[in-house]
């Protein structure tokens, strides 16, 4: 009875998890095509405010690797690989720097943090091939 209980309870919190997930995917893609809306009406007002442009631009490829993370999720019959979490890491460390460069000491230091997610990431057994 506690086996069958337990089999239970994990599929209430698997089917939780992915409602609460596809919510949040919808909620992403609202603020997705909500941040290209802004970046076409900056580009066609005539902003010449390259770098604000920029950021939001950034921001929109946030969204973009959420809702792949999110796509890659269900993919993976409810699994997440740690080496795509890695890849995550390194891409929005490397686009904060882009957009925050105004101290150096940091940019070094989040550079060292790029440093690590690629050890780290190199450090992982190789991914399985799927035939």
């Amino acid at each position: 009875m506690g086996r069958e209980k337990e089999k239970w309870l994990v599929k209430i919190y698997q089917l939780l998890l992915n409602l609460a997930l596809i919510v949040l995917s919808m909620i992403l893609t609202y603020f997705l095509f909500r941040e290209l809306y802004y970046i076409f009406k900056d580009i066609s007002s005539g902003t010449n405010n390259v770098h604000e442009i920029f950021s939001k631009v950034l921001v929109f490829f946030l969204y973009f690797g959420f809702i792949s993370m999110i796509s890659t999720y269900f993919k993976e019959k409810f699994h997440f690989p740690l080496r795509y979490l890695l890849y995550i890491g390194i891409t929005a460390t490397i686009r904060f720097i882009i957009v925050n460069n105004e101290d150096s000491f940091q940019n070094f230091w989040l550079s060292i943090v790029i440093l690590m997610l690629i050890i780290s990431y190199l450090l992982l057994p190789p991914p399985e091939t799927k035939k």
